[in-house]
């Protein structure tokens, strides 16, 4: 068939043209009487005016009319063969984990085609819906695969968020205009006259968002057509803006446009919560907004250089997609190389189970680092910081992480001891990349330090988890917080805190000599390479701080009174070995300390308190009596008693491994995925 004999169109303007439904059923059927077939392969795109005048379809003529020709037969389906295996839930391009869509309904169909999926032209879509015949997009390089079939749906009835999000589309390159001022309130016509004049230059609008106080219309127009639309909107306003009802025609550059569509998505409860939730989280910030009555699609405006971010924040957050976080571990040392272990042994189960993807995008050290787009091969991580390393540069580390446009949910682990590191978390987390640590200096140092990370974690969507800062994979941090957000109210914090120090005094009984007790912690490695690093108790003065801060005291560390271990002769030793050759002559004072408890049925434990009450804390050696839990203690266990209003006859307590590059690594672990299901992770 030559479709100029059947297909008559008439001119719309915008350089389109329209079917001429009945002349061309007549001329078809006219076409049928002369020679009736049972099959017929007619050409595409082309057509003719109502003069006989041949002509195109335009754009997209091909699919165009063969939804025409499927319209003007009545046909029971329209197969559109194409070189995709269907339409996909995002551009593959940008979201890597995009799905085939197993149907469409028309109406979402239309909106994704307008908003930049190119697998069909909107006007595709018209004749065929009209008569709702379905139309199939199917991969001509893949018969296999069953496509994508779009028809008519019913409405989502039962407000399903799984059944309401069908896809997300982008749109670049374009420009945001706002026309604003107080002049604008109440006068008729004055947003006539804006799409007049931008009619008359020829700009296609993609989108209007007015504010409903009418102060201001924005629109979004291709950046290629912005500089005529402001000259000729400066030119139209000219005398308004001069007399100052209007304050301003501003031109937002580098936009675009991030939509999400899906049937009856707008009635369903919680869908635009969620979507912007999603962009907050990923420290992505909305220029503008627009959602038609027509329920199909929110439209959003962001900068373009976030677009893609956006775009997969938005899909991961519907379940569309895993959980994607890139994460930068600073610190591959004890802790940091056993979490990296960790990560690598759960990667597959969390990504089949939970989800999650994890990306570890870098690694550094203190002299060298290592860096990747996509992520790092976990099971060689080793290898890549010794043979493909660079000079370690913290700034250029975490700008790495920052300027990564195609995560949008990012994470600094710091995996170190170092004061230096943890003063830029307050910088990391404006920048919206979250933090995760077990690095006490943080949280122990200055309280304005500490009072500002706080107070701007409440104020964003940037989250700072510590859990391993106390107890290492104990939940002592999440156990206080959950009291304390329930309205209980803390009353005094005890325990034994540093697994050091409680492998130590579980181990200094019957007639073990305290010098060979700490002799024995340093081989096995409990202690730091100066015991005295353990023995002066500040480590467990920054535990004791840090709950104290979080139960609300306003106290500095140098308030926490601290009782060291350290005889006072022996601070002074100019290394280790010279310490722990000089220990022996005080086993003595250890020997009648320990006596003394023994004969009054005690035992010696090294605890932290914090007493809320007269808000004050404190570090030292103290006796318990052998049925008390302090007492029941062994290997380098921790042991925390929370004394509440609802706790008071008997003390919550918390007890486990305090110590250890398993329990502590974990503990982080444990925080990034808390961090993940945040972002939208199942939980």
């Amino acid at each position: 068939m030559d479709t100029r004999e059947v297909l008559i169109v008439k001119p719309s303007g915008s350089n389109l043209v329209d079917p001429d439904y009945v002349e061309s059923e007549k001329r078809l059927q006219k076409w049928f009487s002369r020679q009736p077939a049972e099959i017929i392969i007619a050409t595409g795109f082309i057509a003719s005016t109502v003069e006989n005048i041949p002509t195109t379809l335009k754009r997209d003529g091909s699919d165009f009319s063969a939804a025409i020709i499927g319209s003007l037969v009545r046909a029971r389906q329209v197969t559109i063969w194409t070189d995709v295996d269907g339409v996909f839930s995002a551009d593959p391009r940008k979201v890597s984990e995009a799905v085939i869509l197993s149907t469409l309904s028309y109406q979402e169909a239309w909106e994704m085609s307008y908003f930049g999926a190119n697998v069909l032209h909107p006007r595709t879509i018209i004749p065929v819906m009209k008569d709702n015949i379905p139309i199939v997009i199917r991969n001509m390089f893949n018969i296999s695969a069953p496509g994508t079939v779009i028809c008519k749906q019913p409405g989502n009835e039962n407000a399903d968020l799984d059944a309401c999000v069908k896809s997300f589309a982008t749109i670049d390159n374009l420009a945001l205009v706002n026309v604003e001022g107080t002049g604008m309130a109440g006068v008729p016509g004055t947003s006539s006259t804006i799409f007049s004049t931008v009619k008359d230059v020829g700009a296609n609008v993609i989108m209007i968002s007015q504010a409903s106080s009418e102060h201001s219309v924005c629109f979004a127009v291709p950046e290629k057509e912005v500089a005529a639309v402001s000259s000729a909107l400066h030119v139209t306003f000219r005398e308004a803006l001069a007399a100052g009802r209007l304050s301003k025609i501003e031109v937002i550059n580098g936009c675009s446009i991030l939509a999400a569509v899906g049937l009856r998505m707008a009635s369903t409860p919680g869908v635009s919560a969620i979507l912007f939730d999603a962009l907050a989280k990923a420290n992505i910030n909305v220029r503008a907004i627009a959602q038609g009555c027509s329920e199909y699609n929110i439209t959003v405006v962001l900068k373009q250089e976030d677009c893609v971010r956006a775009l997969r924040a938005a899909h991961s957050r519907f379940f569309l997609s895993q959980t994607t976080l890139a994460v930068g571990i600073i610190g591959p040392g004890l802790i940091g190389r056993t979490l990296l272990n960790q990560l690598r042994d759960q990667a597959a189960v969390l990504k089949e189970n939970l989800n999650i993807d994890l990306r570890v995008v870098g690694i550094t050290g203190s002299s060298s680092m290592v860096l990747s787009d996509t992520g790092i091969d976990l099971t060689q991580w080793k290898e890549l910081l010794q043979k493909q390393a660079e000079p370690a540069d913290l700034a250029n580390f975490s700008r790495h992480l920052s300027d990564n446009h195609v995560f949008p949910n990012k994470v600094l682990v710091d995996c170190t001891a170092d004061t230096n590191v943890a003063s830029h978390y307050y910088d990391w987390l404006k920048k919206g990349i979250h933090v995760i640590t077990p690095n006490k200096k943080a949280n122990s140092g200055p309280l304005d330090r500490y009072l500002k990370l706080r107070t701007l974690q409440r104020a964003s969507y940037t989250h700072y988890f510590y859990e391993a800062t106390v107890g290492a994979g104990l939940p002592i941090i999440s156990t206080l917080r959950g009291l304390l957000e329930t309205g209980d109210k803390i009353l005094r914090i005890e325990g034994i805190f540093s697994g050091t120090l409680s492998y130590i005094f579980n181990s200094f009984e019957g007639i073990r000599t305290f010098s060979d007790v700490v002799a024995e912690a340093k081989e096995a490695g409990y202690t730091e390479p100066d015991p005295r690093d353990d023995l002066s108790g500040t480590d467990v003065a920054r535990k004791v701080i840090i709950l104290a801060r979080e139960s609300g005291l306003k106290l500095e560390l140098s308030d926490i009174p601290v009782k060291s271990l350290v005889p006072e002769p022996l601070a002074s030793c100019s290394s280790a070995d010279e310490f722990m050759q000089k220990l022996p002559s005080f086993d003595q004072e250890w020997t009648r300390q320990r006596s003394d408890a023994e004969a009054a049925g005690e035992v010696l434990r090294y605890v932290g308190v914090v007493d809320v009450v007269d808000k004050k804390g404190q570090v030292e050696l103290r006796r318990y009596k052998r049925d008390h839990p302090f007492a029941q203690l062994s290997g380098s266990d921790n042991i925390i008693a929370f004394t509440t209003s609802r706790y008071k006859e008997q003390p919550l307590i918390v007890r486990g491994p305090g110590a250890g590059a398993e329990v502590t690594a974990g503990g982080v672990f444990f925080d990034i995925l808390r961090l993940a299901s945040y972002l939208g992770a199942p939980s």
